[in-house]
């Protein structure tokens, strides 16, 4: 019986922030993958190496962490003055399913970097030297981002000496701008903070904010943790798992992004849920000492059903946000100063990021978030798929 080659397509392999996708041009998919639909998503799945029962994609391009299944897609932009558009898809591990629903912060830094190596952007924007200036189309969430890219003898310069908390060896500083990267409404509900009732888990204050991504904030001690959690204390307890997938179930209907418990499971990237203390002493999984004086506040956050190993990029834009609106459990836990920028705690390290808010016709409004990332082409070629059928 005979089969039919592999498919090869024009792929490169990036790590952006604490993140790691296959990073494509639309022009080079496939016609059938051009436009969004069943044919992309089976695709991208199939590269990636989903739905995978044994939960290491050891049969495809992803590393088995919600941190390292990723997908982007970049074309020249179809927005007046931008660059890129940029489209990223968070790909499952045990099933079959693609997320569109939201951006991904972390591979945001390596955006700017695969745009002007792929001739995405006009020549006459790249300096010899000096820095390159990118303005991205967040194609999933409709929001400019820019892109700070250094480039050294006409090229992208990536390696370097600045660190990031989660990312093992350094590499060249790439600045970040979220863009009024607030939704329609800040505070979905309208409040600051709520009551978020979850049945037969409890009732908890929580504040539900929308800037970068959708993100429902509790307190740590609410939900008996200290904000010093490792992955393997949480990870590996099925029980509390199973609880922080209801509260983000509940949460998504409380700020209306579903109708219903069952629409959770077709939205798994957002909303995210996150717990906050007060800065507290401990050890990183690195075995990093972070001292109390070196943080604002501890802060620990879900992706994809687990805790991240460190911070997810939108999610820290929705840090930064709400540390900067007086009130919020974020802003609480932070000692309840005035702030333009907060440095907080989480599982590898810590992470500086800045915000500007604006009360604007009554509402509270992110105006901009900035933060420090890096980003690393690790490989390029041709990524090698067998035909999809549909």
């Amino acid at each position: 019986m005979k089969f039919k080659p592999q498919i090869k397509i024009p792929a490169t392999n990036m790590r952006g922030g604490t993140s790691k996708g296959v990073f494509f041009r639309l022009e080079d998919l496939p016609k059938q993958a051009q436009i969004a639909g069943e044919y992309r998503d089976n695709l991208l799945l199939r590269i990636i190496g989903s739905p995978d029962p044994y939960g290491k994609q050891t049969d495809g391009m992803g590393g088995a962490t919600s941190s390292t299944s990723k997908t982007v897609i970049l074309s020249k932009s179809s927005q007046v003055g931008h660059d890129v558009d940029y489209l990223f898809g968070q790909v499952a591990i045990d099933r079959p399913f693609v997320d569109w629903s939201g951006n991904c912060g972390n591979l945001t830094a390596a955006v700017g970097s695969f745009a002007i190596t792929s001739g995405l952007v006009d020549a006459n924007k790249i300096p010899d030297n000096g820095i390159c200036v990118v303005k991205i189309w967040q194609a999933n969430i409709k929001k400019t981002i820019i892109a700070h890219v250094p480039i050294t003898d006409d090229q992208v310069q990536e390696t370097g000496d600045f660190e990031l908390d989660g990312v093992t060896f350094p590499a060249a500083e790439v600045k970040i701008e979220f863009v009024e990267p607030t939704a329609d409404k800040l505070f979905p509900t309208g409040n600051i903070v709520d009551d978020l009732e979850v049945p037969g888990v409890g009732t908890f204050k929580a504040t539900l904010i929308n800037a970068g991504i959708p993100t429902i904030f509790l307190n740590a001690e609410d939900i008996n943790y200290t904000g010093t959690e490792l992955q393997g204390d949480i990870n590996s307890d099925d029980k509390a798992l199973a609880m922080f997938e209801t509260i983000r179930a509940y949460g998504a209907i409380k700020m209306g992004l579903i109708d219903n418990i069952e629409q959770a499971k077709t939205r798994q990237h957002t909303p995210k849920v996150t717990f906050v203390a007060p800065p507290e002493a401990y050890i990183s999984s690195s075995g990093k000492a972070i001292k109390e004086s070196d943080i604002d506040l501890n802060v620990r956050a879900l992706s994809m059903g687990l805790l991240h190993h460190a911070m997810m990029g939108t999610a820290a834009v929705a840090i930064a946000t709400a540390s900067a609106i007086p009130g919020t459990l974020v802003n609480l836990a932070a000692s309840a100063k005035e702030r333009n920028f907060v440095t907080f705690g989480h599982p590898s390290g810590v992470l500086k990021v800045g915000a500007e808010v604006a009360i604007e016709n009554g509402q509270w409004q992110a105006k901009k978030v900035i933060m420090s990332r890096s980003a690393r082409v690790l490989m390029e070629g041709k990524v090698c798929v067998p035909p999809i059928n549909k």
